[in-house]
C-alpha cells in the first residue's frame, strides 16, 4: 500500500488529538475512497451523454441564474 503525506490547519490538527481513538487514517483512506467512486460515476454518466460543452455550460448559466434569483 502506498503512503501520503497529509497537511491538515493546526486547528484540525488540536481537534483531530482530542478524539485520538479515532484511526485518522481511514477516515481519510475511505473519504478519498468515496470521492474515486463519485468522479467515476461521474465520468461513467458523462461518457453516455450526448450533450456537448455548450449544452452543459448553457444549463449551468441557467441553473446558477435561477438559484441565484430563487435564494436572494
Amino acid at each position: 500500500m502506498a503512503n501520503i503525506t497529509l497537511s491538515v490547519p493546526e486547528s484540525v490538527h488540536k481537534d483531530m488529538k482530542k478524539f485520538s481513538e479515532i484511526r485518522w487514517s481511514e477516515v481519510a483512506r475511505q473519504a478519498i475512497i468515496q470521492k474515486i467512486e463519485t468522479l467515476r460515476m461521474a465520468d461513467k454518466l458523462a461518457s453516455k451523454s450526448k450533450l456537448t460543452e455548450k449544452d452543459v455550460n448553457e444549463f449551468s448559466r441557467k441553473l446558477k441564474k435561477s438559484a441565484t434569483k430563487r435564494f436572494l
